[in-house]
């Protein structure tokens, strides 16, 4: 095997071990349709919506009565949610990708966190307000 081949076997490798990281910690991760979760948070007062995108993003358009902690500032600002230590946090974002990693990091801190699958964009697209 030449140099070229091991790197390749190697971050071949990384990505594996990546995605298998990936399947584990979102293993038990609940998933909720924007339908879903826009019933549950219509019939409950124990369901937040928490937006995780940037400020310029929600600026653009949010759900409303949802919450905005953007997620490159989750680990600094999660005790703002303590609050909603009682309550489940439905995690969205643009299309549903970094809220899976925020529903990941606030259930390691202790709260019930969820995601919404397909973000803000599968919302609008079943023109959910």
């Amino acid at each position: 095997m030449n140099t070229f081949q091991i790197i390749l076997l190697v971050l071949a490798g990384l990505i594996v071990l990546n995605y298998i990281k990936k399947k584990i910690q979102t293993r038990g991760l609940t998933h909720y349709s924007p339908q879903e979760a826009g019933e549950k948070v219509k019939g409950s007062r124990n369901v937040i919506m928490l937006d995780v995108r940037t400020k310029t993003e929600r600026d653009r358009q949010s759900i409303k009565g949802s919450f905005h902690i953007p997620l490159h500032e989750l680990n600094n600002r999660a005790d703002e949610l303590n609050k909603f230590k009682d309550k489940e946090i439905i995690c969205y974002c643009q299309t549903g990708n970094r809220s899976v990693s925020a529903a990941v990091k606030l259930r390691k801190k202790g709260f019930n966190a969820a995601n919404m699958k397909g973000g803000i964009v599968k919302w609008n697209g079943n023109n959910l307000r």
